[in-house]
């Protein structure tokens, strides 16, 4: 198996994804690790793929029969469940794990995806291999190693579809978890099958019952799969999955000593993971943000909304807020959606995103009729009107009044000339 190495170190992390939004190192991450005895582990979150630990994650080790990942991945892709393989003269050794097929024996792919994930049936990763290359495991071999490149698993090159120790067959604790996340994101049946603790295949020379190799599945109630894996040269090896609080986390350790070691090595990291993070949404795409005022429509507000749905990880110490960064006031015209400010997500005072702020409906252009009126409605203007409305008033009534005086005078005028 190799050296175990007892002092894993954990990772501390920048994240940053397509959209712009960026994990920075830090108190986010910083918190004790876990005391593992492995040759590699790692642990994600399932949901943004974060990594929250890692002990030589990418080193490249024999890997057993969690090969049969791939193999259920091409199978999955390549073929259907009601579909029906004969088996082909592949005799496995007497050590192998298998469920006794024999040459000739029809089997439907469900049930061989059955036996392929839960027994980890050699002769069941035969039986694809051989029909879904048409007759060549080679050529099956060679779609293994396409899709891993496809995929980007980087450290990751395949020689068997069951997992024996062969030459070239190898992967890592952070290739491991990369697929095992794609499986259980874009296929609903193997992660329905890999939380299974038994099933029965009904299909083939008789009924069969089989039980996973992975004991966490029913006897730890969160456990939700995925795979195990032991040979000489890779030890015993498990991806594991739980769900807690919301949150999914998977897990690889590789090359520990005994299926008991297998077994504690990935719980204390599953349950470390679930004891010292927690799955947060502070932001959603399309939630109202802010509401400015809008420039020469008194009483009239815009709404500001999120551009996305920001999803994270981070300690459960850490203390997580929200700025927004908006004008107070906006004017058309703007358009649907037009940026208008940031949302900034702060852990513990420190930037993780920033966040689009966008315009949720359009604001057209102001007339000139409405801003003269929007001016003349300003309570100073009000004010400076009723001024030069009373001064005027005042002007008018004193002429009037002069007017009068006048008038009078030239009447008195007149009628004391006329006498």
């Amino acid at each position: 198996m190799g050296g175990v190495r007892r002092r894993p170190l954990a990772l501390t992390v920048a994240l940053c994804a397509a959209a712009g939004a960026c994990m920075l190192p830090g108190r986010a991450l910083a918190v004790s690790p876990p005391q593992l005895s492995v040759r590699s582990a790692i642990l994600v979150d399932q949901d943004t793929g974060q990594p929250l630990y890692g002990d030589h994650a990418n080193q490249e080790l024999p890997i057993a029969s969690t090969t049969k990942l791939m193999t259920a991945l091409l199978a999955l892709e390549h073929v259907r469940l009601d579909q029906v393989f004969t088996q082909n003269d592949y005799e496995p050794a007497a050590v192998d794990s298998q469920i006794g097929l024999v040459p000739g024996e029809r089997m439907s792919v469900h049930d061989l995806l059955l036996a392929l994930l839960l027994p980890s049936a050699d002769d069941a990763a035969e039986d694809l291999a051989y029909n879904i290359g048409h007759g060549s495991v080679a050529r099956f071999i060679g779609m293994m190693n396409a899709r891993a490149r496809a995929l980007g698993l980087n450290h990751t090159h395949y020689s068997t579809p069951a997992g024996l120790d062969t030459p070239g067959n190898y992967s890592s604790a952070s290739d491991l978890v990369k697929l095992a996340r794609y499986l259980l994101a874009h296929h609903p049946f193997f992660a329905r099958v890999v939380a299974l603790p038994s099933a029965v295949l009904r299909t083939g020379d008789h009924v069969r019952y089989v039980i996973s190799t992975n004991d966490l599945v029913g006897r730890v109630p969160w456990i939700t799969g995925v795979k195990t894996g032991h040979t000489l040269d890779a030890g015993y090896v498990l991806v594991g999955s739980g769900h807690k609080d919301g949150m999914t986390l998977i897990s690889a350790v590789l090359g520990t000593s005994s299926e008991s070691a297998r077994d504690a090595n990935t719980l204390t990291l599953l349950n470390w993971g679930f004891a010292n993070f927690h799955l947060v949404t502070p932001v959603r795409a399309g939630s109202v943000r802010a509401r400015p005022t809008v420039r020469y429509r008194a009483g009239v507000r815009a709404d500001v909304i999120a551009a996305r749905t920001y999803r994270q990880v981070v300690s459960r110490s850490t203390d997580l807020t929200t700025r927004v960064e908006v004008p107070h006031q906006l004017a058309g015209p703007l358009r649907s959606h037009a940026v208008v400010g940031t949302l900034l997500v702060l852990a513990d005072g420190r930037t993780m995103a920033r966040i689009p702020l966008l315009l949720a409906s359009a604001l057209p252009a102001v007339s000139p009729l409405t801003i003269a009126a929007g001016f003349i409605t300003q309570p100073l203007m009000l004010l400076l009107l009723v001024a030069v409305l009373g001064i005027g008033i005042t002007v008018i009534v004193r002429t009037r009044i002069r007017t009068r005086t006048r008038a009078r005078a030239r009447a008195n005028r007149v009628r004391r000339e006329a006498a």
